[in-house]
C-alpha cells in the first residue's frame, strides 16, 4: 500500500539557518501608580475544606445582572392587519391557481371537442367515398321512396 523505503545520497549541498530575531516589546508610558485606600473594607470569607483545611479570601461578590427591559406588547390591531394581509394572499394565490386550472381545463376540453370532430370528420369522409356497389359517374341520380333525384331536379 505504501511504496518502498528507498535509500537515498546524503545531501551535499550548504544550508542556510535562518534564526527568528526577537522584537523588544514597546513598553507603553503610563501614569505613576499612586496606592489609594479602596472607601470600603472588603469582607475576608474562610470556608472549611472537607480533609479540614481552612481556605480564607475575599469575597467575590456575584454579578448581578441588568434587569431585562420589558418587550413593549404588539397591538391587536398590527396583529389582525398582518394575518388579514396574510389571507389575503392566500385567497390571491388560490384564485390565481383556480384561473390557471379553469383555462387548462378549457384548452383540453376544446382540443377533444376538435379531436372528436375531426375523427367523425374522416369517419363521414370514409363513408362517402368508399365505393359501395354500383356508382353511375354519368350522374347522380338518388332513389328514396320512389321518388327519384335526377340531378338536382325532382320527379316524382
Amino acid at each position: 500500500m505504501y511504496p518502498e523505503h528507498i535509500r537515498h545520497a546524503p545531501a551535499t549541498g550548504v544550508v542556510e539557518v535562518h534564526q527568528p530575531t526577537p522584537i523588544t516589546p514597546a513598553v507603553p508610558v503610563t501614569a505613576p501608580v499612586v496606592p489609594v485606600q479602596p472607601d470600603t473594607v472588603p469582607t475576608v470569607a474562610s470556608v472549611v475544606l472537607p480533609d479540614g483545611r481552612i481556605v480564607t479570601g475575599y469575597a467575590i461578590p456575584t454579578a448581578q445582572p441588568e434587569p431585562v427591559t420589558a418587550k413593549p406588547a404588539v397591538s391587536h390591531a398590527a396583529v389582525n392587519v398582518a394575518l388579514g394581509g396574510v389571507g389575503f394572499l392566500a385567497v390571491c394565490g388560490g384564485l390565481l391557481l383556480l384561473t390557471s386550472f379553469i383555462a387548462a381545463l378549457t384548452a383540453l376540453i376544446t382540443q377533444l371537442i376538435i379531436l372528436a370532430a375531426v375523427i367523425f370528420g374522416g369517419w363521414i369522409a370514409v363513408q362517402v367515398f368508399t365505393a359501395r356497389g354500383h356508382h353511375d359517374h354519368a350522374g347522380t341520380t338518388v332513389t328514396i321512396r320512389k321518388a327519384i333525384f335526377k340531378r338536382n331536379h325532382f320527379h316524382g
